[in-house]
C-alpha cells in the first residue's frame, strides 16, 4: 500500500535543502523575468513565495517543474546539480506540482482522476478496487475528508477538487511539492480545509513550496517566506520573525529590515551533496535571528 510519509533519519550535521537554485535566470525576448536567483526548498519547510503580479513567481515554480529551463544558472538536487529538461523529469525527480488549473476531468470519478494514464492493471484488466483503496488511504494520510472515491467530480466543491488535485501529484511519491495559489478561488472553509491539508504534508516530510497573493495564509502556514521584486529574491526571513509590513514593503520595494538583511547575505554557497537528508534538524543558521521557532520531538515546529 502507499504510504505518503517521507520522514526520513536525521544526520549529525547541518540540515541541506532537497533542492537549491543557485544564480539562476531565465529571459523571454526582452524581458528579464528571473535574475540571479538563489532558492532552496528544505524537508519538512513550507516556504512561501509571495510578490506583485509579473515578479517571477510562477516562472520560479514552472523552472522547479522543468517547464522552462534555466539560461543560466545551477539547480541542485540532494546537493548534486542536475538537469529538470521536461516535466517528466521533475516527476521522476521527485517534484510534484499542483499548478492553479487543475485540469480534472469532470465526467470522470474521483479516484480516476487520480490514476489518470497511470492506471494499475494486472494481467492486462484495470484493478479496480485496488486503486480505489490507494485512493482511500491517500486521502486518510492526508487527514482530506472527502466523498465516496466513485464520486463525479462534477458533483465536488471547489475545496474538494483542489484536494483531488493534491492527492493526485502525491501518488508519485515526490518529495517536493509545489502550489502555485491553491487557495486562490475557495470560501473561507474551503480555504481553512487545503492549508489544513498543507501543514500536514508538511508533518509528514515533504518540502512545500507555496505560491500565494493572501497574507493571511502565507503568515498562517509557512515556515520561512521569500518575496520576489523584479525577477530577483528581494527579501528573505523566518516567518516567525517578520511581520506583515515588512512583507509588504519588500513586495513594493521599499527598503526595510528585511531587504537590507538579505542584500547584506549576499550568494548562497552551493549546498553539500548528501546522501541521506535531515528532515528534523532546525532551519538554516543563516535565517535565525531569535529562538522563537524550535522543533519538538515529533519534528512539528512550536509555535509561540
Amino acid at each position: 500500500m502507499i504510504s505518503l510519509v517521507r520522514d526520513v533519519p536525521p544526520q549529525p550535521t547541518t540540515r541541506q535543502p532537497i533542492l537549491a537554485m543557485r544564480s539562476v535566470s531565465r529571459r523571454f525576448g526582452s524581458v528579464q523575468a528571473l535574475d540571479q536567483v538563489d532558492f532552496d526548498i528544505f524537508p519538512r519547510e513550507i516556504v512561501a513565495v509571495v510578490g506583485d503580479n509579473a515578479a517571477g513567481k510562477s516562472v520560479l515554480a514552472k523552472m522547479i517543474a522543468g517547464v522552462y529551463p534555466p539560461d543560466s544558472g545551477v539547480i541542485y538536487w540532494d546537493g548534486v546539480p542536475t538537469n529538470i529538461p521536461n516535466p517528466s523529469a521533475a516527476q521522476d525527480l521527485g517534484i510534484a506540482t499542483v499548478f492553479q488549473e487543475l485540469a480534472l476531468c469532470d465526467n470522470m470519478t474521483i479516484v480516476q482522476n487520480l490514476f489518470l494514464g497511470r492506471e494499475l492493471s494486472r494481467s492486462l484488466a484495470i484493478r479496480d478496487n485496488y486503486m480505489e483503496e490507494v485512493a482511500r488511504n491517500v486521502f486518510a494520510e492526508l487527514g482530506a475528508k472527502m466523498p465516496p472515491v466513485r464520486t463525479p467530480v462534477a458533483g465536488l466543491s471547489a475545496g474538494q477538487r483542489q484536494t483531488t488535485a493534491i492527492a493526485r501529484a502525491m501518488l508519485g511519491s515526490p518529495r517536493v511539492v509545489v502550489m502555485d495559489e491553491p487557495t486562490s478561488s475557495l470560501s473561507v472553509t474551503q480555504t481553512a480545509e487545503v492549508l489544513n491539508l498543507i501543514e500536514r504534508l508538511r508533518d509528514l516530510g515533504y518540502g512545500i513550496m507555496f505560491i500565494s497573493h493572501t497574507m493571511s495564509d502565507v503568515q498562517a502556514v509557512a515556515d520561512r517566506i521569500v518575496v520576489m521584486r523584479h525577477g530577483r529574491i528581494n527579501g528573505e526571513g523566518l516567518m516567525a520573525e517578520v511581520t506583515y509590513e515588512d512583507i509588504i514593503a519588500a513586495i513594493t520595494g521599499v527598503p526595510n529590515e528585511l531587504t537590507r538583511a538579505t542584500k547584506a547575505r549576499g550568494p548562497l554557497p552551493a549546498p553539500v551533496e548528501l546522501t541521506t537528508l535531515n528532515a528534523r534538524l532546525p532551519l538554516p543558521d543563516r535565517l535565525h535571528t531569535s529562538q522563537r521557532q524550535e522543533l519538538l520531538h515529533d519534528g512539528t515546529y512550536d509555535r509561540r
